[in-house]
């Protein structure tokens, strides 16, 4: 444990800046992806698995990793994992074809699910006290809403001076920082050896997921191979079935489903993950259609969603610093209707104002940040002492599979809504009905016609897009104030207080006042 004041706050700061790359890194090719997809020659598939290839590996690794940081120690997976995020930024910045990029992506992923559980863990390592604790997880948060935010807004400012590499390119001096202080700063987690890592659990939840990613993007396509598809759902169906049935064999399981039984446990996952959809496809599509439908430039219109991050910091850190008084209800229930009525006020302003579109990025914003801002500190502090590493990997999971399914799913369907309503004009070739980016080639600046078509069907589908992810919050916001409605174990976060500073030496404050007044319980989840 940190006992300085300062080395924990300081400590706090390098482990954001670890983050802040995670997830700089997971928007950052929004603004820069028609670069891409012009320099590399990448197709319509390959651009969105230069995308997906992060989250997807990621996700499916992040659960190994946090019980491999539980078994070997969280700063020497945090350690690890910056130097391979450092090596893959090199990689990447300098890939010659999509499928180099991809697979340096891949490997960016795999330092990226070696630091992520670290991060949080380290944090609880290094506050034992309950609202610092708090305060910590909120401003980690709300780092993560930033770097999520900056992405596209760094993409455009290093587009407009040097070439598409240095968008991971600057990583690498990010890394060489953090990497001196990790090691100057972090306190000693002792490793556990008892502990065991199950790599075969690891592949099966990547196969589950690659499985899912690929039905999804066969589905969108105009021509869809129904025999592709019905492979990749069952191998996306047997790689979760094996992965779920390995788990309640193993004695020391990377996913203890117990850990969900707790309403307010599930409902921090679930917050986490409908946050993040929301977040990830307003950034797609709205980078995608105000670059290529408004003529903005790459920085243009990452400022533009920029705005997502201003109205979400103020609420992430009102969150974290009012949650002992809020409790998680008014605030992750509460937050996913504001952003509700957010996204409807963004879709309203389709054919009005650029200023009533920026207001409802704020009002989501608003929303989305204090319902993430207390997601964490609900998973995190309804999990026991001896299961941090595999409550940060749960609560990583689901940011990543949120943004993950957000751009296989909305990116799919953005591409699926383009493809059927575009109306063609007469001797064009069908290449143009592919993509925005085609039709967009194809017409040069000798076809106007062709321009103004393909500009109103991605219109259509960007419109179809914001109603998708209008009606997911508002279903988020239903599922969460169901789960935090009823007395339950961690719901009265608000009541920790006391009893969560005197549990803080078995589990976190919330889980330690729950544990007081359910004592069965609590000894069920160790």
């Amino acid at each position: 444990m940190v006992q300085n004041s300062g080395r924990r706050w300081l400590l706090l700061m390098v482990v954001s800046a670890g983050l802040l790359l995670i997830t700089l890194d997971n928007s950052i090719l929004y603004s820069a992806l028609p670069t891409l997809v012009e320099d590399l020659g990448a197709s319509s598939s390959e651009s969105l698995w230069i995308i997906n290839a992060y989250p997807v590996v990621m996700a499916g690794l992040l659960l190994g990793s946090g019980t491999l940081g539980d078994r070997i120690g969280h700063r020497r997976m945090f350690v690890i994992g910056l130097v391979v995020f450092g090596l893959a930024s090199l990689a990447a910045a300098f890939a010659t074809t999509p499928e180099a990029l991809i697979a340096a992506r891949a490997l960016l992923a795999v330092g990226a699910a070696a630091m992520m559980p670290a991060t949080l863990a380290l944090i609880r390592v290094a506050f034992d006290d309950q609202r610092e604790r708090n305060l910590a997880i909120a401003i980690w948060g709300s780092l993560a809403l930033v770097g999520g935010a900056l992405g596209p807004i760094v993409g455009g400012l290093l587009l407009s001076s040097f070439w598409w590499g240095s968008v991971f390119l600057v990583n690498v001096p990010v890394v060489a920082v953090a990497l001196v202080a990790t090691l100057v700063l972090a306190p000693p987690h002792h490793a556990d050896p008892g502990k065991r890592w199950d790599l075969p659990s690891s592949l099966l939840a990547l196969v589950a997921l690659v499985g899912l990613v690929m039905a999804i993007k066969e589905t969108a396509k105009a021509d869809p191979a129904p025999l592709f598809i019905g492979t990749a759902v069952l191998v996306a169906a047997a790689g979760g079935w094996a992965f779920t049935r390995r788990q309640r064999r193993l004695a020391q399981p990377l996913l203890e489903f117990s850990l969900f039984r707790n309403r307010a446990f599930l409902a921090g996952v679930l917050a986490a993950g409908f946050s993040l959809f929301a977040i990830a496809g307003i950034q797609l599509v709205t980078t995608q259609r105000f670059q290529l439908v408004e003529g903005f430039t790459p920085l243009g219109a990452g400022l533009l969603v920029a705005a997502v991050a201003v109205g979400a910091l103020p609420t992430a850190l009102l969150g974290g610093a009012t949650l002992h008084r809020l409790g998680l209800l008014p605030l992750i229930a509460g937050g996913l209707a504001l952003g509700t009525a957010g996204a409807v006020i963004v879709l309203s302003s389709f054919d009005s104002s650029t200023g009533l579109l920026v207001t409802g990025l704020l009002v989501t914003g608003a929303g989305l940040g204090a319902a993430m801002s207390v997601a964490s500190s609900a998973i995190m502090g309804n999990a026991p002492a001896d299961r941090a590493g595999m409550a940060s990997s749960v609560e990583e999971v689901s940011y990543e599979f949120g943004s993950l399914i957000a751009v296989a799913v909305l990116g799919s369907l953005t591409t699926a809504v383009y493809t059927a309503s575009v109306d063609l004009p007469a001797g064009v070739p069908e290449a143009a009905r592919g993509s925005i980016d085609s039709a967009l080639a194809l017409a040069g600046d000798g076809n106007p016609a062709l321009v103004d078509a393909a500009s109103r069907a991605f219109d259509d589908a960007y419109s179809v897009v914001m109603i998708v992810v209008a009606a997911v919050m508002a279903v988020g916001t239903l599922v969460t104030a169901l789960l935090l409605r009823a007395p339950g174990p961690g719901s009265a976060l608000s009541t920790a207080g006391a009893a969560g500073t005197a549990g803080a030496a078995g589990t976190a404050g919330a889980a330690g006042a729950a544990g007081a007044a359910e004592p069965r319980r609590a000894e069920e989840l160790r």
